[in-house]
């Protein structure tokens, strides 16, 4: 028995013995634990080497209380062309990437996709974090999107008043289909600027037709307050359709993700918002044009028919019955041309109408019912804060222009 027992050992021994390759692919399938994949590592930057085809190689490193942790990383050069920094030696960064193993050298890596400055990729993680949180809670859901208005009377602001985007959404506005526009003056960036965003779109929601939130481009800490929860909680909570322009194409905030309609940028916004009034004037000429030709197209056939029926009922015995269909064919067709020309009335009205809400917005016809203009420097002086006391400026009347000096500014309660 004990030879037989020693026998056995030894075939057992022999069945577990393994190959290099079979325990490297034990050992790979190991770093396919998910906790391994997609993760945030956070350490200081040693051993860098920016490689001439492009690929970054360094070490990730922690120490503490006199022992030391390392962990190499690989970037390849598709991902660190996207880099927004050049890492050095020292640098305390949030590198993001997937374990991976490499099974010939037996060696494990951090395969980096992406770099972040530790302060600025705390940022990143905390907006990250926020949206797996308000999405969650329903607030980019599909389902809470409404359409804009086709023809809005007016126009909510939420942007800077200084800046230049507010100019760029009343020129578009105003070259597409003027009408009444309403700011909402609030700092848009700084450390206190989300609750004044936040405070400027619930102060004029219900007071307009559509609600643009805007700004202008700049970087990840730029943008920063437009992703904060409160903003988004303000936009969600709007009664009226919100348009978010934030930053550039490329750039994606919480707010865009829980408006209404996202525009690229702060011109786009405005022309989503507003119809062309161009375009409406030629779609309205071409509808008349296609009424007058179906109209003409139905007296002309009817007079066919009635050439036909004369025709073809030309017997004597038919002679009354002829007289009795002509009278009343004279009937049909006096009531079609009276129909014809009441539609035609109708349409001509509505199209002076339209004419006329048109030429409301010119501002020469303005002039001509009474009104003036101011102007400086060659531009139309749209609000008071534009001017200021003992200022030269131009009054522009129908027959010629006048030259004031400002004596008195009044300022009455804005939105």
């Amino acid at each position: 028995m004990d030879w037989f027992g020693t026998d056995e050992r030894e075939e057992s021994k022999k069945s577990t013995i393994l190959r290099v390759s079979e325990v490297s692919d034990i050992i790979h399938d190991i770093f396919d634990d998910p906790r391994l994949q997609d993760i945030w590592v956070q350490g200081e930057i040693t051993n860098y080497k920016h490689h001439s085809a492009g690929h970054r190689y360094f070490s990730l490193i922690e120490i503490s209380d006199k022992i030391s942790w390392s962990l190499k990383c690989k970037m390849w050069r598709s991902n660190a062309t996207s880099l927004t920094f050049e890492p050095q030696n020292g640098h305390m960064v949030l590198a993001f990437g997937s374990i991976d193993h490499y099974a010939p050298y037996g060696e494990y890596s951090l395969i980096v996709k992406e770099i972040l400055p530790a302060g600025e990729g705390e940022k990143h993680l905390l907006v990250e974090r926020w949206r797996k949180e308000l999405a969650e809670m329903g607030y980019f859901s599909l389902e809470r999107k409404r359409p804009l208005p086709r023809f809005p009377n007016r126009i909510g602001v939420v942007t800077s008043e200084t800046g230049a985007v507010l100019q760029d959404i009343i020129n578009v506005i105003n070259r597409r289909f003027p009408l009444e526009i309403v700011v909402s003056p609030t700092a848009v960036q700084g450390d206190d600027a989300y609750q004044q965003i936040a405070t400027a779109i619930r102060r004029i929601d219900g007071k307009v037709d559509v609600i643009i939130v805007a700004r202008g481009g700049g970087s990840f800490e730029d943008l920063f307050p437009f992703n904060h929860p409160e903003v988004v909680k303000a936009v969600a909570a709007c009664r009226t359709p919100v348009v978010s322009a934030i930053g550039h194409e490329v750039d994606v905030t919480l707010c865009d993700l829980v408006a209404d309609v996202r525009a690229p940028t702060p011109s786009a916004a405005a022309e989503l918002c507003v119809p062309d009034r161009v375009s409406l004037r030629e779609i309205y000429q071409s509808l008349n044009a296609q009424l007058r030709s179906t109209i003409l197209q139905r007296l002309d056939q009817t007079k066919w028919d009635i050439m036909d029926l004369r025709d073809r009922l030309r017997p004597r015995r038919f002679e009354r019955k002829i007289l009795e269909q002509r009278q009343e064919t004279a009937d049909i067709t006096e009531r079609i041309s009276r129909a014809i020309t009441v539609r035609i009335e109708h349409e001509r009205l509505r199209l002076n109408q339209l004419r006329a809400i048109l030429e409301s917005y010119n501002a020469l016809a303005l002039l001509q019912r009474g009104y003036c203009v101011a102007e400086k420097d060659g531009r139309m002086i749209k609000k008071v804060s534009e001017v200021s006391r003992d200022e030269v400026i131009n009054i522009r009347f129908i027959d010629g222009k006048c030259i004031v000096r400002v004596e008195d500014i009044k300022h009455e309660r804005n939105v």
